[in-house]
């Protein structure tokens, strides 16, 4: 088995780093080239920078920024948000980027994605899929509801065993039938549903070039109650490249859930390292300790 990365996500908006809930909410997290510089050093596999309200403002990514956050960094950075034409892609890669993420605009012209791999490789070419449950499916491992504006997780039965004691092998199908549950992707910083299903846009942009899926659960997004694991799994299940789970991180019990049962390739947080919750370097630990591989510096 190939080594689980850690990511560490900035979520920027004019200039700082922010966090919120379901992209709502939001609170000022520090400076960007600051935490970059921090995760660097504490072992971070690499680093995603999203310029979260640019698409909504409809203008590019903040390059001055972008500028500041790579001068830290000896790991790989991902940049996207605002990202709508090959030139975007060859500015932000320019100021120092290895990959570009695009969400809004690869659903609105999907050729943009064909149109990056081909100019920079597929290697260089994220498309972060942020995807809503359908209201009222649930399936054998969780629901979630939405109550007072946040999200609990009923758990059944088999969720309440430790995360060390589940040996379920990470290519067991999910689930699938009647019961399975359905997802649609929603755009513009999660405010606009899109109507498309998430697994076979998924499939569909892997067959455009993309080289990696960025994967969020908007249920889940700064709830710190788990990843959506089910959706991960189903995702991963469906295509042939990595797929990042993004969304619910908060514990490590999370990170090695999202790993064992979801079949991350990669998973993503940002408020437990902001706010100094958990450091890459003791999860990292936690992690190898419970059979995960992960690369410790």
């Amino acid at each position: 088995m190939f080594a689980k990365r850690i990511i560490p996500c900035l979520d920027c908006k004019d200039g700082r780093v922010v966090k919120g809930i379901q992209f709502v909410n939001l609170r000022d997290a520090g400076d960007p080239g600051e935490l970059a510089a921090v995760y660097n050093r504490e072992g971070a596999d690499e680093l995603v920078m999203l310029d979260i309200s640019a698409s909504r403002e409809g203008r590019a990514t903040l390059m001055d920024t972008v500028n500041r956050v790579a001068r830290k960094l000896f790991i790989p950075l991902t940049v996207g948000g605002g990202v709508r034409t090959l030139e975007d892609g060859r500015r932000l890669l320019g100021a120092g980027s290895d990959k570009v993420a695009i969400n809004t605009a690869a659903v609105e012209t999907p050729e943009l994605i064909t149109e990056l791999a081909e100019r920079f490789g597929s290697q260089a070419v994220v498309v972060a899929i942020d995807a809503r449950r359908t209201r009222g499916q649930e399936t054998g491992n969780s629901k979630l509801e939405i109550r007072n504006s946040k999200i609990e997780v009923l758990h059944t039965i088999r969720d309440v065993v430790p995360v060390s004691n589940f040996r379920v092998p990470v290519s067991a199908p999910p689930p699938e039938g009647p019961a399975a549950t359905n997802w649609t992707v929603v755009t513009y910083g999660g405010t606009r549903p899109t109507g498309l299903d998430a697994v076979e846009w998924a499939r569909r942009v892997e067959k455009l070039g993309c080289g990696e899926i960025l994967l969020t659960s908007m249920d889940a997004d700064g709830t710190q109650a788990g990843f959506d694991c089910v959706l991960t799994a189903t995702i991963s299940h469906a295509v042939h490249i990595p797929v990042i789970a993004s969304g619910g991180a908060g514990g490590p019990e999370h990170f090695a859930e999202v790993f064992l049962r979801g079949a991350a390739d990669a998973a993503l947080a940002a408020s437990i390292f902001h706010y100094e919750t958990h450091t890459i370097r003791s999860l990292k630990e936690y992690l190898r300790a419970r059979g995960v591989p992960v690369r410790l510096g």
